[in-house]
């Protein structure tokens, strides 16, 4: 079984970094649970489930250059499981175009569910 950052990890660098929708669905087996909830924000309902979760992702692919990636800022870390992670997202040695914390909950070794903290664009 993979460990709880290593899972965080591979959420952002393998999952969300993919262009590529059946890759991803691939490794969502091996990092989310069936049903994970991802919580993009704290206005809207859980986003429930591989394929909803895989559209939200090729849906902000669409509009986001393709040399966009993202990158861990600081290694994930763990308090039991609740883990976090903090990342950059944008074109590799460039200013961010966005920056930001995922923290997930971790369950049989799964994420189980995932929630986004974007932070506010700098003035």
């Amino acid at each position: 079984m993979k460990n709880a950052a290593q899972l965080l990890e591979d959420s952002l660098l393998v999952i969300w970094n993919d262009r590529n929708a059946e890759r991803r669905l691939q490794a969502m087996q091996n990092v989310y649970a069936t049903d994970i909830h991802f919580y993009e924000s704290d206005h809207g309902l859980a986003i429930v489930g591989y394929h909803q979760i895989n559209d939200v992702i090729s849906n902000l692919q669409a509009q986001w250059p393709i040399e966009f990636q993202f990158e861990i800022t600081r290694p994930a870390s763990a308090n039991h499981q609740v883990q976090h992670i903090a990342w950059n997202l944008g074109v590799p040695g460039q200013p961010p175009a966005a920056t930001g914390m995922d923290v997930a909950i971790i369950e049989n070794g799964k994420i189980q569910s995932l929630h986004l903290f974007l932070d506010a664009p700098k003035p």
